[in-house]
């Protein structure tokens, strides 16, 4: 693995969704994007996992998704723009007041789930997302998939951004993540994560699942908090980035 060009990566995982082992992942990641009360979380997660970040220094976004608990907020919903915004409203300033109370600020917000996905290739969605953040707070970093619609519009409205890539999702030939339930579509392995890491950190791309080399540059890399073993894939990643000589950190 050679070095980015900047030495430097955040690491980021999505965190109080009620099932994943937060305690364990959070001492190895520099960012969490905390569920607030849609797809996953309530009052109680997330105070106990904006405590958990304040402990050890992890900078603490929102994570706002579908109000869709069913299906995990990984189900697009047909919404309205002005529905869509005042849900991402709610949601954000939940989890902004609980903050507050416990004496931090949020750095970031990234969608979950289908709103993430929808977000990426649909620059109608993307700028309801983006003037919600803005509007909200201009200060605030949105996540969004790396080369997408998310990021467009946010730049556009002003605010900064962290272009996300991910370590155990695999990509298609779009530059999209492939769609959950298909074949190969997460990386079960360690290993296949680190191999997809190192590609990208050396040569600013993926491997699509059809073999076609993806040009990417990332500013976050992500680990799904919901995923067995997500722990010691956090604890493995962050280790081997070190071990290159890479700063792992919250975006600035």
């Amino acid at each position: 693995m050679t070095r980015l060009a900047t030495g430097r990566i955040d690491f980021n995982c999505d965190l109080g969704e009620g099932c994943g082992d937060d305690a364990a992942i959070v001492p190895w990641i520099s960012s969490a994007s905390i569920a607030c009360g849609g797809h996953a979380g309530d009052d109680d997660t997330m105070r106990a996992t904006l405590r958990l970040c304040r402990t050890h220094g992890v900078a603490a976004g929102a994570h706002p998704g579908y109000p869709d608990r069913d299906n995990f907020g990984r189900s697009e919903v047909a919404m309205p723009a002005a529905e869509l915004r005042a849900m991402l409203d709610a949601q954000l300033a939940r989890i902004t007041d609980l903050a507050a109370r416990e004496g931090m600020r949020l750095s970031h917000v990234k969608p979950h789930g289908a709103l993430y996905n929808l977000a990426a290739r649909d620059r109608a969605v993307a700028d309801v997302v983006a003037t919600a953040v803005h509007a909200h707070d201009p200060s605030l970093v949105l996540f969004g998939l790396a080369g997408s619609e998310s990021i467009r519009a946010a730049e556009a409205v002003g605010l900064r951004v962290a272009r996300e890539a991910f370590a155990e999702r695999a990509y298609d030939a779009d530059g999209r993540l492939a769609p959950r339930g298909t074949p190969g579509a997460v990386l079960e392995s360690i290993d296949a994560a680190l191999a997809q890491v190192r590609t990208l950190l050396q040569d600013r791309m993926v491997l699509a699942r059809d073999g076609t080399r993806v040009a990417l540059e990332a500013d976050t890399l992500c680990l799904h908090g919901d995923r067995p073993g997500a722990a010691a894939f956090a604890r493995a990643l962050r280790q081997a980035l070190e071990a290159e000589g890479i700063n792992v950190e919250a975006p600035a």
